[in-house]
């Protein structure tokens, strides 16, 4: 080294160069001074053999992210197909990013001066760690990512995979916690593997509600039972509305009252529940309503309310079927003239059943290839029910109840003019109007 300083002090004294000759040899001694000086100093000079490698992993995640996912983002824009959109958004590249600043301070450990081999040896098992958690993470995110992109397929109303993606996750992760402590114990994993068999009645017993709803959503999912989108209830949890999840230990129910229902899989193979989802298929939608008859006012029709109703473009035909139906028979009995007893007549309620048939098959909002009648329950304390049991061919709820309604509308009105009332419970104010006539009268 002094032979090299004497020979550039001797050849640069006269030339052009030697300024420049003499800053470099000044910069060669204040270097050999600094690496004496962290030779002295070896604590001093690892803490900045770290920052250094701290920093450059820094510059690295920095880098990756605006310049690599920046570039992968305007890629993913101009592509015509989703996928890589879908990837973008659910942090896939954001979370392999990390895996450069991870192999940076790997393999730049080793370059770090003064440092002791145990911890050089627990950094490189860190970060093996740490690589082994963003792979998995990773690995989460590309299974929501799939779950996403199936989603958007028709199918998947029908056959949900997200019950078993999660499965998968699961045992993913469980894969990675024992392959992370395997590398921070510095022993192989083949080891840890094999005592999962002694930890089996503790993973049965942690994961007992996961286990039970794995199977049930196999069992769901195979039978078709649920999809997203069903109306289904569920009395025993409150539950009476859309499904609009299916995960590996929940349903997800939104009521109508818009609140949330969140049901354990497995409960479903546990209690019964009523799908809605026939109805919405089959393309009609029940309407079974009675309304109750006043029985007081259930009589025989007299020959003028025949000719009248005759007159009824619904009941034309009925009035004058019926008339010669029973003219014939009671021309076959021999029927006696003023023996009601002995004989078929036409009786309002009937007529009025009658008129209500008539009425539905014409109706533009019931469905005729299906189930239509009217019919009369046992009677009751409030009267006699005349149930009306047909199918609207609209099974959106809004359409159904205005036809239902429109329907009821019309018969409600009608009854009077069949000479039959309708009956409804004394209010306050019929006791008050039936009193005040009481005592109006004369004595």
């Amino acid at each position: 080294m002094t032979n090299i300083v004497a020979f550039l002090q001797t050849t640069t004294q006269d030339s052009a160069a030697g300024a420049l000759a003499r800053t470099a040899l000044e910069e060669t001694e204040l270097g050999g001074a600094a690496l004496q000086w962290l030779e002295r100093h070896p604590v001093l000079a690892a803490l900045i053999g770290l920052a250094v490698l701290a920093g450059v992993a820094w510059l690295s995640l920095v880098a990756v992210r605006r310049i690599v996912l920046r570039f992968l983002s305007m890629l993913a824009r101009r592509t015509p197909t989703f996928w890589d959109e879908v990837a973008l958004e659910s942090r896939l590249f954001r979370r392999l990013a990390w895996i450069v600043p991870l192999l940076i301070i790997h393999r730049g450990i080793l370059a770090v001066p003064s440092l002791p081999d145990d911890v050089t040896r627990l950094v490189q098992q860190l970060a093996v760690a740490s690589f082994i958690l963003v792979l998995v993470r990773a690995f989460s995110a590309l299974l929501t990512a799939a779950n996403e992109i199936y989603q958007r397929y028709p199918r998947a109303k029908d056959r949900p995979i997200k019950g078993y993606l999660q499965v998968v996750n699961i045992v993913a992760h469980l894969v990675a916690v024992i392959l992370m402590i395997a590398t921070l114990l510095d022993r192989s994993p083949v080891v840890l593997f094999s005592g999962l068999g002694a930890m089996t009645a503790i993973l049965m017993l942690v994961f007992r509600d996961s286990i039970l709803s794995l199977v049930a959503g196999v069992q769901l999912t195979a039978n078709d039972l649920i999809r997203v989108g069903d109306w289904i209830e569920m009395p025993q949890f409150n539950a009476d509305g859309d499904v609009i999840d299916i995960a590996l230990n929940s349903v997800s129910v939104q009521n109508w009252d818009k609140t949330i229902t969140v049901i354990p899989t497995h409960k479903f193979l546990e209690h019964s529940f009523k799908n809605w989802r026939g109805m919405f298929e089959s393309g009609g939608r029940r309407i079974k309503r009675a309304i109750y008859i006043d029985m007081s006012t259930i009589r025989f029709l007299t020959e003028e309310e025949i000719e009248h109703f005759g007159r009824f473009a619904l009941l034309r035909d009925y009035i004058a079927r019926k008339k010669k139906e029973l003219e014939e028979y009671n021309r076959a009995q021999q029927v006696e003239e003023g023996v009601i007893a002995n004989a078929r007549r036409l009786t309002n309620i009937g007529t009025l059943r009658a008129y209500i048939i008539e009425y539905l098959r014409q109706h533009p909002g019931i469905h005729q290839d299906m189930t239509l009648l009217v019919r009369q329950l046992a009677p009751t304390p409030e009267g006699l029910p005349l149930e009306i049991y047909a199918f609207a061919n609209d099974t959106r709820w809004v359409v159904y109840e205005g036809i239902q309604s429109d329907i009821f509308d019309h018969v409600l009105a009608m009854v009077p003019q069949f000479g039959l009332r309708v009956f409804q419970k004394p209010a306050g104010q019929d006791v008050i109007t039936a009193v005040r006539e009481t005592r109006l009268q004369p004595v």
